[in-house]
């Protein structure tokens, strides 16, 4: 009975509209008061939820990803992208790709990826005759390679809440390939589609800008080599790296690209105390309710569900990848990576499956979610910013969002593309 009024709730906040982070904390205390429990356990749990050392780091790099964002790297990054992969039919979609995957190294966020592009590339696409709903589309879907690419703040909730120990070095150093896979894949996608469309071909404007290009976008583009570097060197942890990462940024937006002044240095302060606050506050509501599920024994229970279903490594992670994407479609990925990977993580565990290698699973499913609707932020920013209706982007970005589906499979079922280079670097 506490289950369905936990779930019930729940439904019911999300349907209204109330945030996820209230709709969740609304839930737990109904389900608490069923149970006779104080409120005050909840409250409690809350705290507990975001007193975790790994997470002082996300809102480090969610203010070096904004520092990246006003200082101009995102347009420099542009600039890289299309002298190198401007010439192919359809190229801007080429380009937009690219850049995300760019962009997702030094900032690490789906939608200060998807708002950056969107804002750079799609006037330009439109300007030069592309449709608005091939630019939306290319650069929703784009926008998901980042959270693959490290740094990723939800590889650290997911380390937090995996609680074994898993290394965020390891999880960045395991996106590294399948981020690359995925954006290779959607390039093909982009293209073939550009192809379709008769989108023209750009022109190779000759080494000399390309290399220009790359010597002005150096810069902002050693922020990921210092991380990864200083994280493999052992000179600092993955949570003193963000710190660094801010430091780094600052010295690039203000000495070397002059671009961050004191209003623009503040502007990005506030914004990311915005974002981390919300970020925080839903980590916090979701380890509350995580914790009813817990009394509840939902985990428990659903793990002999799953166990007595199969116990074929290939069709648990099936089932799992399902559930993940069927809640993805109505939850935020923060949430969904507190809540379900406690349940989820011992499972994987027992049938062999590397947490590092699972974590990088969660990231691309829930990534999805992001682009799925009623729900789906990066769907609805990425729509916002190219001008267009949800409806007209959902009504032609089915081969971009099966692309997508097909590197989950893909990097699901195929352990190297994730473990190569932490077992390489061990």
């Amino acid at each position: 009975m506490e289950l369905f009024i936990l779930l019930g709730v729940l439904l019911l906040m999300l349907a209204l509209g109330v945030p996820v982070a209230f709709a969740l904390l609304t839930a737990s205390a109904a389900a608490l008061l069923a149970l006779d429990i104080p409120l005050a356990v909840s409250l409690q749990r809350m705290v507990a939820g975001i007193s975790v050392f790994s997470l002082m780091a996300i809102p480090f790099f969610i203010f070096a990803g904004d520092l990246m964002y006003r200082s101009g790297i995102a347009g420099r990054l542009v600039d890289i992208a299309e002298a190198s992969l401007g010439r192919a039919r359809g190229g801007l979609g080429q380009v937009n790709i690219g850049a995300s995957m760019l962009f997702g190294a030094v900032s690490g966020s789906a939608i200060a990826n998807v708002s950056a592009m969107g804002s750079t590339i799609s006037p330009l696409m439109e300007k030069r005759g592309y449709d608005r709903d091939y630019a939306a589309n290319v650069n929703i879907t784009a926008a998901i390679v980042g959270l693959l690419i490290p740094p990723s703040h939800n590889m650290i909730i997911y380390a937090a809440a995996s609680g074994t120990g898993v290394s965020i070095g390891d999880l960045f150093l395991a996106g590294i390939i399948p981020g690359i896979v995925t954006g290779a894949m959607l390039m093909v996608v982009a293209w073939l589609v550009a192809t379709k469309r008769g989108y023209p071909a750009g022109i190779f404007p000759g080494w000399r800008p390309f290399l220009r290009a790359v010597t002005f976008a150096l810069p902002g583009l050693l922020t990921a080599v210092i991380i990864i570097g200083g994280i493999l060197s052992g000179i600092f942890t993955a949570t003193e790296s963000s710190a660094v990462a801010v430091l780094y940024t600052i010295m690039v937006g203000v000495l070397v690209y002059r671009t961050i002044g004191y209003r623009k240095f503040v502007e990005s302060a506030m914004s990311s105390i915005r974002i981390t606050s919300m970020v925080l506050l839903i980590i916090g509501a979701a380890g509350s309710f995580g914790y009813v599920l817990a009394i509840l024994e939902v985990p428990s229970d659903l793990a002999g569900l799953i166990n007595a279903a199969t116990d074929n490594p290939i069709l648990v992670l099936l089932i799992i990848n399902v559930i993940l994407l069927l809640l993805g479609t109505f939850m935020d990925m923060s949430p969904l990576i507190v809540i379900t990977t406690p349940i989820f993580l011992p499972i994987v565990s027992a049938l062999g499956i590397d947490p590092v290698h699972f974590g990088v699973i969660m990231m691309l499913n829930l990534g999805i979610g992001l682009v799925t609707p009623p729900v789906g932020s990066v769907l609805f920013v990425g729509a916002a910013v190219g001008k267009i209706s949800v409806e007209e982007t959902i009504r032609t970005i089915w081969p971009f969002y099966m692309t997508l589906i097909l590197a989950l499979l893909m990097i699901s079922y195929i352990p190297s593309l994730s473990m190569a280079l932490p077992n390489l670097l061990k």
